[in-house]
C-alpha cells in the first residue's frame, strides 16, 4: 500500500482546506454550489464508475457542498477503516451529513471516546441478551411470515420488510409494541434519514432537513420519557440493557448518551437491515435454485415450522450466510462511507492536506470485476473460505471495517437466518416474467417501486 503519514500529531482543528489545494488532484467538481450532488444521488454507481474510468482511483468531485476526495479499490478501504494511526475522523467525516440528526451516535464518535461507548454498548450484543433477542425475532418472524402465508400473491417486498423491521426492533430493542405512537416513530426515522442527504443542508422552513430536525425532537423526546421507567423496571431487551450500562468508572450512561445511541441504533437496526433483507429477498426471487438449496438447508435443520430456532442452529446456516453476504455485496446497505482527515497523508502518489473531506466506496469496490468475476450475478459461493482466501480482507465491506465495524453485525446475520427460515419453509417468493426494479442507491438502498414480489404457499 502506497501511504506515508506526513505529521504524527493529531489535528485540534479540522478545517476543509482551501479548495485550490486540491486542485492538483484529477476530477470534476461539477456546478456552482450544488457541485455534483442531484449526479451522485441520481445514479451513485454509474457515477463512481464514470468518474473512476476518466480519473483514476483517486479523485476530486463536490457533493453535499463540499469539495472531497474519493479513494476507491480495496487498499482504500483498508487504509480508511482500519486506521491504526488515528488518521481519519468518523465525527467530522459524518458531521455534516449527520450531525443534526444522529449527533454522536457510536458511529459519530472518534478515538478513545468512542472506544469508550463501544465498550459500554457492547453489553447489549452478549451473548445472554442476544439469546433473548433471538425468541423475539423468532416469534416476531413467525408471526408475520403467518401473516403473509394466509394472504399470499402479490407483495409489495420493501413497505412489508420495512414494518417487519420496524416491529422486530420495537421488541428485541424496546421490549414492547411501539402500540399507538409506531406511525409517528416510523415517520421521524423516515424523515431523518431523507434528511442525511438532502441537498440543502440547513432546517429551512419546508426543507427536507426542517422534516428530520423535527423527527429528531420526537425521537429524542420519546426515548428520554422512557429512560426512567426502563431503569426502575428492568428488563432483556436492549434499551433497558443500555439503562444499566455502565463506563469502566462504573458510571451510568447519561440520559442523552442513551438517547443519542438509541436513536442511532434504532436507525440501523431498522432502515439499513429493512435494505438489506429487501436485497436478500431479491435475490431469492431472481434466483429460485438457490432458494430452493437454502430450504433444503433449513429442512436439514429438523426443525418444524413451529419450533424455536437456537443458537446451534444459526451456526448449522453456513449457505443462508453466504447468501445473505452476496445480496449486502451487490447492495451495500451503507454505499459511501465518509471521513475527515486529521493529518497531512498521501496515498497512491497524491498529497492530500489535512481537513480534507475523504470517501470510500463499498458500492464501488462490491462491483470490481477484477475482484469479483462477473460482479453483477448472484453467486453465494463467492464466500466459501476457499473462495475468500486469495481475496483482500477489505474487498467486502458492508459493515464497515476496523475499530468502527458495525457493532451490530451478528445482529443482523441472526436476524437474516432466522427471516430465512420461516420465509423459505413456508413460501416460495417469485418475480412475474419480465419484472425488473429499479433501486435508489443512496443514502440507503431501496426499490423505488417497492420490489413487487409474488408469494406462494409451500403445500
Amino acid at each position: 500500500m502506497s501511504i506515508q503519514i506526513a505529521d504524527s500529531s493529531l489535528a485540534s482543528h479540522m478545517a476543509p482546506p482551501k479548495r485550490s489545494a486540491l486542485a492538483h488532484i484529477p476530477g470534476d467538481e461539477g456546478w456552482p454550489i450544488i457541485g455534483r450532488t442531484l449526479e451522485v444521488l441520481a445514479d451513485p454507481k454509474g457515477q463512481v464508475e464514470k468518474m473512476a474510468a476518466t480519473y483514476g482511483p483517486v479523485y476530486r468531485s463536490r457533493v453535499l457542498g463540499e469539495t472531497s476526495i474519493t479513494l476507491l479499490g480495496p487498499e482504500a478501504n483498508e487504509l480508511v477503516l482500519f486506521d491504526n494511526t488515528k488518521l481519519f475522523s468518523s465525527t467530522h467525516g459524518w458531521g455534516t451529513i449527520l450531525g443534526l440528526l444522529f449527533p454522536r451516535g457510536l458511529m459519530m464518535l472518534d478515538f478513545e471516546e468512542h472506544r469508550l461507548h463501544r465498550r459500554a454498548l457492547s453489553v447489549a450484543f452478549k451473548a445472554g441478551p442476544m439469546h433473548s433477542y433471538l425468541a423475539e425475532l423468532d416469534a416476531g418472524i413467525a408471526k408475520r411470515v403467518a401473516q403473509w402465508k394466509a394472504q399470499p400473491g402479490e407483495m409489495l417486498a420493501y413497505p412489508a420488510m420495512k414494518q417487519l423491521t420496524l416491529d422486530l426492533a420495537a421488541t428485541s430493542f424496546l421490549g414492547t409494541a411501539i402500540g399507538a405512537e409506531t406511525d409517528d416513530i416510523t415517520r421521524a426515522f423516515v424523515d431523518m434519514v431523507a434528511a442525511s442527504v438532502a441537498p440543502i443542508r440547513k432546517p429551512w422552513p419546508g426543507t427536507a432537513m426542517a422534516r428530520g430536525v423535527r423527527g429528531r425532537k420526537r425521537i429524542v423526546a420519546y426515548f428520554s420519557e422512557q429512560i426512567p421507567i426502563r431503569r426502575a423496571n428492568g428488563g432483556d431487551d436492549l434499551f433497558s440493557q443500555l439503562c444499566r450500562a455502565t463506563h469502566e468508572d462504573g458510571a451510568l450512561l447519561s440520559t442523552q448518551d442513551i438517547v443519542d445511541h438509541m436513536s442511532f441504533l434504532m436507525m440501523a437496526a431498522h432502515d439499513t437491515l429493512t435494505s438489506s433483507l429487501t436485497s436478500f429477498v431479491a435475490a431469492l426471487a431472481a434466483n429460485p435454485e438457490w432458494q430452493q438449496r437454502l430450504r433444503d438447508e433449513i429442512a436439514a435443520l429438523g426443525i418444524g415450522p413451529n419450533e424455536p430456532l437456537s443458537f446451534e442452529q444459526l451456526e448449522a446456516m453456513p449457505l443462508t450466510e453466504m447468501a445473505f453476504k452476496e445480496a449486502m455485496r451487490l447492495r451495500p446497505p451503507v454505499p459511501s462511507i465518509p471521513r475527515r482527515a486529521t493529518r497531512d497523508f498521501s496515498f497512491k502518489g497524491f498529497a492530500i492536506p489535512a481537513g480534507t473531506m475523504v470517501a470510500i466506496n463499498p458500492l464501488f469496490s462490491h462491483h470490481m470485476p477484477e475482484v469479483w468475476p462477473d460482479p453483477d450475478s448472484f453467486d453465494p459461493l463467492r464466500f466459501t473460505d476457499e473462495a475468500q482466501r486469495g481475496r483482500h480482507r477489505f474487498a467486502w465491506v458492508p459493515f464497515g471495517g476496523g475499530a468502527h465495524m458495525c457493532i451490530g453485525l451478528h445482529f443482523a446475520y441472526m436476524q437474516a437466518k432466522c427471516f430465512a427460515r420461516h420465509l423459505l419453509q413456508n413460501l416460495e417468493v417469485s418475480f412475474e416474467p419480465g419484472y425488473n426494479s429499479d433501486w435508489q442507491m443512496w443514502p440507503i438502498p431501496k426499490p423505488k417501486d417497492g420490489l413487487k414480489v409474488t408469494l406462494r404457499p409451500l403445500r
